[in-house]
Formats: C-alpha cells, structure tokens, sequence
C-alpha cells in the first residue's frame, strides 16, 4: 500500500546539499524563503478572491529551509511572522498556527521519519492542535461564526481534515524536492 512505503531518499539529499552552503549562503537562503512566504501568505489579504489559493503554499518555503535544519526553520517562521506583522497583520492568527506549524512539521519530519504514514499522522495531529488552538483557546473565529463554541463532532471534522491536507501537503511536499533534487 501507497501509505506503508518509505520516504525517498529527496529530502536527506537535500539536506546534505543544503548543509554544504557556507553560513552565508545558508542565510541569504533563509530570508529570501522568509521573504517568500511572506508574499505567498499575504496574498490572501491583498488579492481577496485569488489570493486564498496562492496563501496555501507559504507553506513550501518554510518545508524547504527546515530540510537545513530545525533551527533555520524555526527563524525563517520567526522572520516571516515579523514581516506579517508589518506587511500583512491580519494574516497573524493564520500562518503561525497553520500554514506556518505545518511547514516546520513538515520539513522536520520529512527528514526524520521514514514512513509516509508517520509524516502524515505526525503532521496532522500538529495542524489540528493548529487549528483549534487559536478557534477553542483564543476564540478566533478561524471558521467564522460556525464553530465558535467547543463540539466534539466539530473538533473529529478538524481532524480529518487536518489528516487529509497533511497527506496533500506530503505528496506534494515529495514532488516540489523530486524537482529540487533534480535541479541540484
């Protein structure tokens, strides 16, 4: 089955690659990706009907600079979440607990985990916990005034959900490195 495969090896080639930059390099990298998420999340607010489907993938850079390590993803997330606070600020509940923890989760696990089914279970419980930390803890009504109170039925469709677009985001997370690896 398509799911009990392992990962290919694109994303540990990449890695070694990425790793191979000077410190420079490495950070110039870093914050064009940062740059580039940024433009990528803030076109949900700045093209209002064909911006919601370019805001998605803000998530790939931030996959692709985690493969260097834990500790560049985290501060392109950082670099990015600042430069949504002085570009596009009401894109701040959105990209830290979503698109963002998802990009982190992903890039980490990629090079991690050795099971399609462990990324994408592993991906799926974080976006959920995403998902419903700002719409239960916060009351931020991520889903407008349709969940607005705490549901069990409610917080199992978020989690599907959140499985489902994680298996979306892994194999097209596979994709996007097949091509890098083939561009390198």
């Amino acid at each position: 089955m398509h799911f009990t495969t392992s990962l290919p090896t694109h994303p540990k080639y990449i890695h070694r690659i990425l790793n191979r930059w000077p410190p420079t390099k490495k950070m110039l990298f870093m914050a064009f990706m940062a740059a580039l998420a940024t433009i990528l999340q803030s076109a949900g607010g700045l093209l209002p009907a064909v911006g919601f489907f370019i805001s998605p993938f803000a998530t790939a850079p931030i996959i692709i600079v985690t493969l260097i390590s834990l500790r560049s993803g985290i501060f392109t997330y950082i670099v990015t979440i600042l430069l949504l606070f002085l570009i596009e600020p009401s894109e701040l509940f959105i990209f830290p607990f979503t698109t963002g923890l998802l990009g982190l989760g992903l890039g980490w696990a990629l090079y991690k985990l050795n099971k399609r089914t462990d990324v994408v279970l592993t991906n799926g419980v974080l976006l959920c916990i995403g998902i419903c930390l700002p719409l239960f803890v916060l009351s931020f009504p991520v889903f407008g005034p349709i969940a607005s109170s705490f549901n069990l039925i409610f917080l199992l469709l978020i989690l599907f959900f959140s499985l489902f677009y994680s298996w979306i985001w892994t194999e097209l997370s596979l994709f996007i490195l097949r091509k890098i690896k083939a561009f390198l």
